[in-house]
C-alpha cells in the first residue's frame, strides 16, 4: 500500500501536522525523511526496515553512509539526508551542553553519551573536558579496545586536559556487551585517572558506563 492510500489521519505528514511530531512512531518519522519507497514496499515499511536492521533509533544514530548501502532503495541522496539529520541531533545536544552547566541537565549528558558511544561495536574511552563552570569544552575519544589501567594512558589524558585548559572532566566508556554495571577494572582505572589529574588540579566529576539503552553514573553508585 502506498502512503497516499492510507487514511488521511494515518499518513505520517498529515498526522504530524495535526498532532505534532510526538504522535509519530520512529518508523513514521523516518518515512517522512525517506518520502518514497520501492515497488512493493512503501516509505513506512522502509523506515521500519532501517530500525530493525540497525537496532532502533540508537543504532541508527551511529550508522554511517557506507553501512546504509545494504538497504535496498537508499540511494546516495537519501543516505546523505539521513546521515545529516542524525549528525544534527548529535550537534544539538553538544551545543546544549556547551551553553549550560553539564549537570544542570543530567539527562542531556546521558543522551549525549549514548548518541556518541552507545552503539559502537568496540570499546571506546572518551573524556568530556569541562571549563570552570562545568560547561562542555570538548568530547574527545582517546582510546579504543579493551580498556584497562594499562591500555588507557593517564599521561595522554593529562596532556589533553592541559591543552584545553580544562578545570574538570567526566570520563565515559561503552560496554558493547550491553552490561552497564561498572567492573572492578573500571573502578581501578577511574582511581588511577583521578590521581593523575589531581596532580594538575583537574577534578574527575564522574565516570559513565554507556550502553545503547542507558548510561550509568559511577558517582551515583558511590564508586568515584
Amino acid at each position: 500500500m502506498l502512503l497516499k492510500d492510507l487514511p488521511e489521519d494515518a499518513r505520517p505528514r498529515e498526522k504530524l501536522l495535526a498532532r505534532g511530531p510526538g504522535a509519530l512512531s520512529d518508523a513514521e518519522l523516518l518515512a517522512l525523511l525517506l518520502r518514497t519507497g520501492l515497488p512493493g514496499k512503501n516509505a513506512l515499511q522502509m523506515g521500519q526496515e532501517l530500525l530493525d536492521n540497525f537496532g532502533g533509533v540508537a543504532g541508527l544514530l551511529h550508522t554511517g553512509p557506507e553501512a546504509l548501502r545494504c538497504i535496498k532503495g537508499l540511494g546516495p541522496a537519501k543516505r546523505a539526508e539521513l546521515v545529516a539529520v542524525l549528525e544534527l541531533a548529535r550537534r544539538a545536544l553538544a551545543e546544549e551542553l556547551k551553553e549550560k552547566a553539564l549537570f544542570s541537565t543530567p539527562q542531556s549528558v546521558r543522551d549525549y553519551l549514548q548518541l556518541q558511544l552507545g552503539c559502537r561495536p568496540h570499546e571506546i574511552f572518551a573524556v568530556l573536558f569541562l571549563d570552570s563552570q562545568h560547561r562542555l569544552i570538548a568530547l574527545e575519544e582517546l582510546f579504543r579496545g579493551t580498556l584497562t589501567q594499562t591500555s588507557v594512558y593517564p599521561r595522554e589524558v593529562v596532556i589533553r586536559a592541559l591543552a584545553l585548559n580544562a578545570a574538570s572532566v567526566v570520563l565515559a566508556h561503552n560496554h558493547p556487551s550491553g552490561a552497564a554495571q561498572p567492573s572492578r577494572a573500571d573502578e581501578l582505572l577511574t582511581q588511577t585517572l583521578k590521581n593523575a589529574l589531581g596532580l594538575i588540579d583537574v577534578r574527575v566529576l564522574d565516570h559513565f558506563v554507556v550502553t545503547s539503552t542507558q548510561a550509568v553514573s559511577m558517582a551515583e553508585l558511590g564508586l568515584l
